[in-house]
């Protein structure tokens, strides 16, 4: 584990305050004169982190646990508090990393049960029905168990929210889990819709094809005015004017079935963008961190200035008082 000794500092001033009492250790302390070699000197940075260690392990070996069962000690060491089991029904806290990785896990589930579902509908057109039958029957536990854990993330941002997550993160996380419910409920739909089939056994089956004259409806141009009273072709705006084209994903779909082709297509993209934002999220925070190391380095070089001119005055002065004696 790669802690700062800042951050030790934060993690016992957090700790008296959550607490009401100091830790069993104190930590090691940090001298003003080695702030410059210790980095370059093994035998002060070896001294420093046994100290750590030493503080660290104090904290885990006592028998007081309020500290050690506090959620800033975990969320220091990266371990979720009390995280249960979510099928259970027991109530989930999550650190702010582990949120997001139950969240992204949570979207990979939901793109296996929308894979089940066209699975399904696969098997069915080819007349399958006991498999067709079966993978329903999967995507419905995988469904089943999705919503107990989106619940669970409800109860996390509840949690995060008392441990002082800002009001911005936590309604972006809300929208993120407001998401993840409605694609559950669509695909709580789909499960439980049975494909319409108009051909045999063992041929293909098509879901509502529209007919051949809605088909040319829908698609041709007329050159008149039509019946609707416009004197113009209506187009698509950004068409260019072309005749749409059909696809073998959409020629057997009527109006209804490419509107369900469409939404799902846009739940796909809502997710996709999901997970952009969750990596545009951590890509801000390491910014942040890198901006924050930064200051740092230049307080601590524009103290080391101050230091080699107050150090050359001296020798200035030196100067000057052994050419008078000379």
């Amino acid at each position: 584990m790669w802690r700062r000794y800042s951050e030790f500092v934060d993690l016992h001033t957090e700790l008296t305050k959550s607490t009401g009492a100091s830790p069993p250790a104190e930590l090691p302390p940090k001298h003003a004169l080695s702030v410059f070699r210790s980095r370059n000197n093994p035998a002060i940075l070896e001294e420093r982190r046994q100290g750590l260690e030493q503080y660290l392990r104090a904290i885990l070996s006592s028998r007081d646990d309020r500290w050690r069962e506090s959620f800033a000690f975990r969320d220091f060491l990266g371990v979720p508090v009390g995280k249960g089991d979510a099928a259970s029904g027991g109530f989930s806290q999550f650190t702010s990393s582990s949120w997001l990785d139950e969240h992204t896990d949570l979207q990979a589930r939901i793109r296996d049960v929308r894979a089940d579902i066209n699975k399904r509908d696969a098997l069915s057109d080819t007349g399958d029905i006991t498999g067709s039958h079966q993978t329903n029957v999967q995507a419905k536990k995988k469904l089943a168990a999705a919503l107990s854990r989106v619940g669970a993330l409800e109860d996390g941002v509840q949690h995060l929210a008392l441990v002082g997550m800002s009001e911005g993160e936590l309604q972006r996380r809300r929208d993120m889990v407001a998401r993840l419910r409605d694609d559950c409920e669509k695909l709580a739909k789909m499960v439980t819709v049975a494909r319409n089939t108009t051909r045999g056994v063992g041929a293909p089956a098509e879901r509502n094809p529209a007919t051949e004259s809605d088909r040319e409806a829908l698609l041709s141009h007329p050159s008149g005015p039509s019946s609707t009273g416009f004197s113009r072709p209506v187009t698509r705006v950004f068409g260019g004017g072309s005749k749409p084209k059909e696809t073998e994903q959409t020629r057997p779909l009527d109006s209804q079935g490419l509107m369900q082709l469409q939404s799902s297509q846009m739940d796909q993209q809502d997710a996709q963008l999901a997970q952009l934002s969750t990596v545009l999220q951590r890509q801000k925070q390491l910014g942040l961190a890198i901006n924050h190391e930064i200051r740092e380095q230049n307080e601590m070089l524009d103290d080391l200035t101050g230091e080699v001119d107050r150090v050359g005055g001296k020798l200035t002065n030196a100067k000057r008082q052994m050419n008078r004696l000379g």
